[in-house]
């Protein structure tokens, strides 16, 4: 048993409930165990006047029997004789049910026992559960409240624990999990309940003095300590980080709340776990008011974004690329920009992490992309377009199919089109990243690795990964009148050259850093400096003044018609 509740916190405590060695049910609740006992005491009834009548008749039936035999009476009357044996034969059923009822009182109880506990408890590690808990910690409460302390509710979840049950099976989860509780129980206080409150989220309630809720920050240290501790399954040695949220039914001046009930205190430490898996996990935050709000406005932006899919909200700005030697416009770079009928034009810094976490971000991508291309078809045909790719859209095996498939339904050409990868997407599946690489450019599309010099992309990598350009990331590019930036950045155009690959310098944002990044020759350069993104219609307007849209004329819808309608068509014109 990993979680035994408190010795002096019963689960029937807990629940309201009647101890589970109770017998007594009410009638109403149960009219086949009424009709039962009606009949139990009717037999026990019964038992009760057979001895009676035993004792009335015996000692007749008896004296009479003995006189017979030393002859000095007729013997026993055989009615009264019947009789005594009737009752001796009510004495023995009595006997026999009243076995047969403790038996069952016996059986009742334990079953009553059984479903009580599976109704309260975690049947994988035998925690409380969420409805138990909250009953748990109100109880907890009253307790410590009435004794001047105030109660801490702690909810903690293990850290990419989907990945272990993905990579080592629900078994191998599961026995993480048992571990996990059983590390838990170990170091919490015997007063404080602990449930499981469903997947891998897990939630202990604990008393403490008001005055001292650096005692809970220390009992946080140490369960940190217990549970990141490598856990041994089958020969296979598993590592999990753990966030964790708090939340305390007194406020941060140590006045007791009376609108904190203990589904509050659960709710608030739900909202300050997920601040924790917001900054990187495998840390733990106290629950603090804004909190609240941050999360409502970040669930109205879930809805708005979900809702921007569909209604197609999303739309492209372009930045310009400029050949920094000849001054010459060669490209422009796609970003995404989102017009939200409440917020108005939305930066992707805001919207894209949401997008990525509630898995839309593959569509709205798309959805970019077809937009973009029929942008791209109007101006001229030497002007590239560049994309950034997610990286969770670099997880999915069938991206490159997609992509292409985009290209040729739209009939945009691929030798137009550069796509580009940050270094983070090369660490989760290098294999499959390399794949993909290989074919976009085999079927002539260019992919750059984007913001290079702020992940770790190593020179290997590099070799190995058929990239056509490196970008080096804007804060390098700021840092020109740097010493250290200047040789940051002359170290990476040396590599490119090495390496025979073109570079882009991103973030050029005044002619000082302009006029330094000529010093490297033929590079390519965005940034304020040339202007700011725009939407498409302001990038015609650019190009019409330049001279630079295509000169081909619009494609003209398909004709639908069959061979065989043109067929009837011709037959009907001769």
């Amino acid at each position: 048993m990993f979680c035994e509740v408190p010795p002096n916190l019963s689960l029937a405590e807990v629940t309201g409930s009647r101890r589970w060695g109770d017998t007594k049910v009410d009638e109403a609740d149960n009219p086949n165990r009424s009709a039962g006992t009606e009949r139990d005491l009717i037999a026990l009834g019964i038992a009760a006047a057979a001895i009676i009548l035993f004792v009335g008749t015996g000692g007749s039936v008896v004296s009479s029997t003995l006189r017979s035999v030393f002859g000095n009476g007729s013997g026993p009357d055989n009615l009264l004789v019947s009789t005594m044996m009737l009752n001796i034969a009510l004495i023995i059923f009595g006997w026999r049910r009243h076995r047969e009822l403790t038996r069952e009182i016996a059986e009742r109880r334990k079953a009553e026992e059984v479903a009580r506990r599976l109704a309260e408890t975690d049947p994988l590690t035998d925690c409380l559960n969420r409805r138990s808990m909250e009953q748990a910690t109100d109880l907890l409460r009253r307790r410590a409240n009435a004794h001047g302390k105030a109660v801490a509710f702690v909810m903690l979840d293990l850290d990419n624990f989907k990945q272990i049950n993905d990579m080592n099976g629900h078994s191998v989860g599961d026995k993480v999990l048992g571990t996990s509780a059983a590390r838990l129980r170990e170091n919490l206080p015997a007063e404080a309940p602990l449930a499981r409150l469903g997947g891998d989220e897990f939630a202990f309630a604990v008393p403490y003095d008001p005055v001292h809720p650096e005692r809970i920050d220390d009992l946080v240290a140490k369960l940190f300590a217990a549970i990141c501790g490598p856990i041994t399954v089958d020969g296979t040695t598993l590592h999990s980080t753990v966030s964790i949220g708090i939340a305390s039914d007194h406020l941060a001046d140590g006045r007791s709340s009376s609108a904190i009930d203990g589904e509050t205190l659960m709710h608030h430490a739900d909202i300050a776990m997920y601040q924790a898996k917001r900054n990187g996990k495998n840390r733990y935050f106290w629950f603090e008011p804004s909190m609240e709000n941050e999360l409502r406005f970040r669930n109205e932006l879930e809805r708005g974004i979900r809702l921007g899919v569909v209604n197609r909200e999303f739309v492209p700005y372009y930045e310009q690329q400029i050949d920094i030697e000849s001054g010459e416009l060669v490209g422009f770079e796609m970003l995404a920009r989102w017009q939200s009928p409440e917020l108005g034009i939305v930066n992707p810094d805001v919207f894209i992490p949401i997008a990525e976490e509630i898995g839309v971000i593959g569509e709205i991508s798309e959805q970019l992309m077809v937009q973009a291309f029929a942008d791209a078809k109007k101006w001229n045909p030497e002007l590239t377009l560049s994309v950034n790719i997610s990286p969770v859209q670099m997880r999915d095996p069938w991206f490159s199919q997609r992509l292409l498939k985009l290209l040729v339904e739209h009939n945009f050409p691929p030798q137009r089109l550069e796509i580009e990868i940050t270094e983070t997407a090369l660490h989760d599946n290098i294999g499959l990243v390399k794949t993909m690489i290989s074919s976009l450019r085999n079927q002539g599309v260019k992919v750059s690795l984007d913001d290079f010099g702020t992940g770790y992309a190593s020179l290997s990598q590099l070799r190995t990964l058929p990239f056509d350009r490196i970008k080096i990331d804007r804060s390098f590019v700021r840092e020109l009148s740097d010493n250290e930036g200047s040789k940051i950045v002359d170290a990476i155009v040396s590599l490119g050259n090495g390496l025979e690959m073109p570079i882009t310098a991103e973030g050029i944002e005044n002619e000082a850093i302009l006029k330094s990044l000529r010093q490297w020759g033929q590079l390519k350069g965005q940034g304020y400096l040339y202007g700011r993104p725009e939407p498409a219609d302001k990038v015609l307007e650019r190009l019409s003044q330049q001279g630079k849209l295509s000169t081909v004329a619009p494609e003209t819808p398909c004709d639908e018609s069959t061979p065989a309608e043109h067929q009837d068509q011709r037959k009907a014109q001769g």
